[in-house]
């Protein structure tokens, strides 16, 4: 997945779905970054994010999302968006042991 530009733009809405971080980090990783607005962004945010990223690069995102960022709605609707019928199993940790 190519690497998000930190234009005005995104940098302004990086801070309200990764509020942890500064913009230009959550920015560094898309796959993360994405996984994020799927879960908290707005359909404003996701709309910017959307002048710069192509659908297939938010379906990677989906495929690729870490362990417990995104919720179990929010799962759901995405993967109803990008077909994927049934929804596959949510991301989930692996504690060696």
């Amino acid at each position: 997945m190519k690497p998000l530009p930190h234009t005005a733009d995104l940098l302004a809405v990086a801070p309200r779905v990764v509020w942890f971080e500064p913009a230009e980090q959550a920015l560094a990783d898309p796959v993360r970054f994405l996984a994020y607005l799927m879960t908290y962004g707005t359909p404003e945010d996701i709309a910017v994010v959307r002048r710069y990223l192509q659908p297939d690069d938010f379906r990677k995102a989906l495929e690729r999302a870490p362990p417990g960022i995104i919720d179990k709605r929010s799962w759901a609707y995405w993967n109803v968006v990008f077909g994927h019928f049934p929804t596959p199993p949510m991301p989930r940790r692996v504690i060696p042991e």
